[in-house]
């Protein structure tokens, strides 16, 4: 069978390891408009049904919850089938998604075709995402970062001609249009993704903790290590969270929000300018982190980027009334908090190896919806103490993970992963699951 892989490799170009990566930021581009291209529809839908807005963001709800909670086992069928089923499967799902959308009269549509579109974006997502860190065992930061990147890089593309649509057209038209293109754009680049060709021999030498042994989700569910993993995204994200989704609110109850601020010739109010900032910010950290943590380590680049995302919170916190310090702080929060999407897959991966990749990085991709549950908090906070109690909550919190990360998970996970890559540790893995392998997912060696 490897042979047989390896001819096909040879045979087509896009077999190539970094042409694989293209394809899944390209698949992740396509989808990214489920979440992104949302806002866009809510008030031309209530215009006309009367719903109310309250009501038709439940379905934004339902769509993240079930992005969220379904990867892992979106995950484990790539692990068993291979990338292609799987983005295909959601490439009709989201194409189908937003097709129901346009035809959508009552709620309970809107909120099944919600479901449907989780399930959609949940399988392009976890699937790029995983297949990347299988692909790059030596760059999995990187890999990551940019994989993740793309998800932010199509919405960017896309929202004005969207916009544009819904103006001339009507929203109906627009998610019909969109819906097929998406969903075929996406079944198209589902038909040249590859699974990685197993070999089998020892890891590659790496200046940091990586294991020898692959886990399966069971196995690795069972370890204080992911729990402790687990914990500082759930922290990071929730931080990030409660202070990024409360960035409009508070620039409103500042009196900053229509500001006007000028930006190489053009004119904009000061929030829809910091917002847009942000999105950058956000998209160039995924690949740049995770590129630095591939060279200085996971947990060094955590501890840095976590105390700096406490430091940005604070000093909007203490600075923000003032303009210019509102955007950069603004922009340093989103800098620092949008990594959180390549360097714990890429962690998840070195801790717990590459065949199950997968399935392992979207259980603790669960993290992201276990932590959008307390971004309510921020507004009970902001009702008892102002928004200084939610900034200094969430500095706290992502300050607290950046320390646990350097002197309680680095040495902890070196200690586990050392203990497994001994050959009774191996053995003893092996011994209490089935397939646990020394093999790792790569492309040959050659760039």
């Amino acid at each position: 069978m490897d042979d047989i892989n390896r001819q096909g490799t040879a045979r087509v170009f896009w077999a190539n390891r970094w042409w694989q990566l293209v394809i899944g930021m390209v698949c992740m581009a396509f989808v990214a408009n489920l979440q992104y291209a949302w806002t866009l529809f809510v008030t031309p839908m209530n215009t006309k049904h009367h719903w109310g807005e309250a009501s038709i963001q439940l379905a934004f709800a339902i769509f993240i919850l079930t992005e969220t909670w379904l990867v892992p086992l979106e995950g484990w069928l790539v692990d068993k089938f291979g990338p292609r089923p799987v983005v295909a499967g959601g490439a009709v799902c989201a194409g189908l998604a937003w097709v129901m959308n346009s035809y959508a009269s009552t709620l309970p549509m809107l909120y099944a075709s919600a479901v449907i579109a989780g399930i959609g974006a949940g399988g392009v997502y976890g699937t790029c995402v995983g297949n990347a860190l299988k692909w790059f065992p030596d760059r999995r930061g990187l890999a990551a970062g940019l994989t993740a990147a793309g998800f932010g890089a199509g919405a960017a593309v896309t929202v004005i001609p969207i916009a544009s649509m819904i103006n001339r057209s009507g929203y109906e038209h627009t998610f019909f249009f969109f819906g097929i293109l998406q969903g075929g754009c996406i079944l198209a680049l589902a038909l040249l993704l590859k699974k990685p060709v197993l070999r089998q021999h020892a890891a590659p030498k790496k200046k940091f903790a990586v294991t020898k042994v692959d886990f399966t989700p069971g196995q690795m569910i069972r370890t204080p290590v992911f729990w402790l993993i687990y914990v500082s995204f759930v922290a990071v994200a929730a931080g990030g969270l409660m202070a990024t989704a409360q960035i409009g609110p508070i620039a409103k109850d500042w009196g900053l929000a229509r500001i006007p601020m000028t930006f190489f010739g053009m004119t904009l109010p000061l929030l829809t300018a910091t917002l847009s900032i942000d999105n950058i910010c956000n998209g160039f950290t995924r690949p740049f982190c995770g590129f630095m943590s591939d060279k200085l380590g996971r947990e060094n680049t955590m501890f840095v980027i976590f105390i700096g995302e406490g430091l940005a919170l604070l000093g909007l916190m203490q600075y923000g009334s003032n303009p210019y310090a509102f955007m950069t702080f603004a922009a340093l929060i989103f800098l620092f908090w949008g990594e959180i999407f390549s360097i714990f897959p890429a962690i998840c991966a070195d801790t717990f190896g590459s065949k199950y990749a997968a399935a392992n990085a979207g259980t603790l991709y669960t993290a992201k919806g276990t932590a959008s549950l307390l971004v309510p908090l921020a507004s009970v906070l902001s009702s008892a103490g102002g928004w200084s109690l939610v900034f200094i909550v969430s500095a706290i919190v992502t300050i607290a993970a950046g320390v646990s990360a350097k002197f309680v998970l680095a040495p902890m996970r070196a200690r586990w992963i050392e203990s497994h890559n001994e050959p009774q540790g191996v053995l003893a893995v092996a011994g209490a699951g089935n397939a646990s392998q020394l093999g790792h997912w790569s492309e040959q060696t050659r760039e």
